[in-house]
């Protein structure tokens, strides 16, 4: 009996006439099904439909232009320094999840700002739920592409990746911890608690709250799950810890902090009228 998973998946699922790969098709439903969320979430509080489209705006641009130039920055400035022009060249691969977080963090301030006029921490507890889902499909369409997997293991679930050029120059005939599943799974079983939070516990009245759990469980599992992945650039092949794991640690305390203050704090009473604020009243 086997003990390994040979995943041979096509990433391109029709090449004509347009081509669609599963990573976008993964990343295009996270968005859609993310926007509906938070829409519910605002509607539920009372909050301006118009505001729904200027946040969806925010946090597209900030994802692609922040995950883009936190690959650029944070691993490959070497290369992109001397070729400027390739760091628009996104279809050729390279977005760094760090640097979409931080790309977000800084398109709500400037939301918060300028749209909603609100604390920051309302639109963060509330969005992050939609972001971890987001993250989970985003790892699935890691899987689709054959690509951010671990080091080899000899446990039953293990992958072999024929697809990939690095697994058969590194890996061949050994199977490796599909890195992209223990991801999404960990990424949706947070989604989840942090729907039971806001809906269940009302988790939205203590600002703050949400956005903590999000950052302290995605990036507290990211931090220890690399410790299995392999390196994404070869500058981190003698690094005690990564790069990801570098940059996990702020979101993490930062996490610890922002639920330590929302749970000595007291509660924000949040009246519920379920409707948009800009929509008539029912009689």
């Amino acid at each position: 009996m086997l003990n390994y998973i040979v995943w041979n998946v096509n990433p391109e699922i029709i090449t004509w006439p347009v081509t669609i790969r599963w990573y976008g098709l993964m990343f295009a439903i996270g968005f859609w099904i993310g926007f509906n969320i938070v829409a519910r979430m605002f509607r539920r509080e009372g909050a301006p439909e118009k505001w729904m489209g200027s946040l969806l705006i925010y946090v597209a641009v900030a994802t692609v232009v922040g995950a883009r130039l936190g690959h650029v920055f944070f691993y490959q400035w070497d290369y992109y320094s001397q070729h400027p022009l390739k760091i628009l060249a996104t279809w050729e691969g390279g977005l760094a999840s760090h640097g979409g977080a931080i790309g977000i963090i800084i398109a709500i301030l400037l939301y918060s700002r300028f749209v909603t006029r609100r604390s920051p921490l309302w639109t963060f507890d509330r969005l992050t739920v939609a972001i971890a889902l987001v993250g989970g499909l985003i790892r699935i369409g890691n899987l689709m592409n054959s690509e951010i997997f671990g080091h080899a293991t000899t446990l039953p679930w293990g992958f072999m990746f024929p697809r990939s050029q690095e697994w058969h120059v590194f890996y061949e005939g050994v199977a490796c911890h599909p890195t992209q599943l223990y991801e999404a799974l960990a990424y949706f079983i947070i989604f989840g608690l942090m729907i039971w939070m806001y809906w269940r516990r009302n988790a939205g009245e203590r600002p703050g709250l949400l956005f903590g759990t999000f950052l302290t469980g995605v990036f507290g599992f990211r931090f220890f799950v690399e410790f299995i992945k392999n390196p994404q650039v070869a500058f981190e092949a003698n690094m005690t810890l990564d790069m990801g794991q570098w940059l996990s640690i702020p979101f993490v305390l930062l996490g610890v902090f922002l639920i330590v203050r929302s749970m000595r704090r007291p509660p924000v009473r949040i009246d519920y009228p379920d409707r948009w604020a800009d929509e008539p009243k029912k009689k």
